[in-house]
């Protein structure tokens, strides 16, 4: 585990994420208080990025829950192989037509058959989905559960009983207690508002677009090959564009794939017309190119 907020900082350096104090400062804080962490902000900023290098730094499993509308607790914490447990009902048929054997009426046969429940309804025929994956593994893991505010309202709600008690109820086996608790992180892109319980349960942190000087080196440390020079000018450019009144600014990936592909171009200075040409890579709605190509004059200091 982390042992400050320098160490935190110091690991996912070696994992390539980049961040600010305060994001170590609440990575920290939740490994040392077993709390899991709310991740907002828009998308592109590295909400996901985050939690993939915690779990490189402290060399654990990522367990990834991608949340979608009507999602459903069997799709997050398991199913039964009905399958697989046919298929044993037949290979067993005259094991079973033995057990039955003296049996004098159907409620007496339906008791004995009861009795061996136990051989179809175990762990042989259970498919873990990343919930009971992640409070079953052997070693501590990391569990995303990604873009929870995509689930439904009643799925919050029954994750809620397993952000508190880290514990599944199977019926038909019993309570699974975590073996390790999970360091858990809950990324949103504030599809909707989350609720002010799940909200309780979490240490909350906004990531943000990134500060010039913190974007520029994430953008030498992601793309290499990339001059310094071009480096400040892509970083600058971008940040103007974001000053637009745009439907979607571009994200920090955003600024990685235009960084890749001026130097895919083998471009070494950023002109108005390099950037007409590559803006596809930077904004995804036909308003908001026009918007930037009619400020072309602010994005490109000529």
């Amino acid at each position: 585990m982390f042992t400050n907020v320098d160490d935190v900082k110091l690991k996912l350096e070696g994992a390539d994420y980049i961040c600010s104090r305060e994001i170590t400062t609440v990575v920290y804080l939740a490994a040392a208080t077993q709390k899991p962490i709310l991740v907002e902000g828009p998308a592109g900023v590295g909400k996901t990025e985050l939690a993939k290098a915690v779990a490189t730094g402290l060399n654990r499993q990522l367990i990834r829950l991608q949340c979608y509308e009507g999602l459903d607790e069997a799709k997050a914490l398991y199913e039964w192989e009905y399958s697989k447990q046919l298929l044993y009902t037949q290979i067993l048929k005259e094991k079973t037509g033995e057990l039955m054997v003296g049996a004098a009426t159907l409620t007496e046969a339906a008791d004995r058959i009861a009795t061996q429940e136990d051989a179809f309804f175990s762990e042989r025929f259970i498919q873990p989905r990343p919930l009971l994956q992640a409070i079953s593994a052997p070693e501590p893991v990391v569990l995303l559960v990604d873009e929870v505010d995509k689930s439904d309202p009643e799925f919050e709600a029954f994750l809620l009983e397993i952000l508190s008690d880290f514990q599944i109820s199977i019926p038909e086996l019993g309570t699974r207690q975590a073996v390790n608790i999970p360091f858990v992180f809950l990324t949103s892109n504030n599809f909707r508002d989350m609720s002010d319980a799940l909200k309780r349960r979490c240490l909350h942190l906004y990531i943000d677009y990134p500060a010039l000087e913190l974007e520029r080196k994430i953008v030498l440390l992601k793309v290499p090959r990339i001059s310094e020079a071009l480096a400040d000018q892509v970083v600058s450019a971008i940040r103007a564009i974001r000053d637009l009144d745009l439907k979607k600014g571009p994200s920090i990936s955003e600024t990685l794939d235009w960084a890749q592909s001026l130097i895919a171009l083998q471009v070494e200075d950023l002109s108005p017309e390099i950037v007409k040409d590559t803006l596809n890579t930077i904004v995804k709605y036909r308003a908001d190119a026009d918007l930037v190509k009619e400020n072309i004059a602010k994005v490109v200091n000529q």
